[in-house]
């Protein structure tokens, strides 16, 4: 997953990200370390915030 590179180019702190989705900075740490995942509706949750796709997100966008 992308979820850190695309996070820090959105200039949004762990903290930042969570709160906009709805979820604790250390699960955002979680799912960045690959220790955890989102879920579906996180996933749609992290594109929307991100401005991207759940595609680039998990790294199956060749264009990212």
């Amino acid at each position: 997953m992308r979820i850190k590179a695309l996070r820090e180019a959105a200039g949004l702190s762990q903290r930042e990200l969570g709160a906009r989705i709805g979820v604790s900075g250390p699960a955002v740490a979680q799912w960045e370390t690959g220790e955890n995942r989102p879920s579906l509706n996180n996933l749609e949750k992290l594109a929307e915030v991100l401005e991207t796709t759940t595609d680039a997100i998990l790294g199956r966008d060749p264009a990212c």
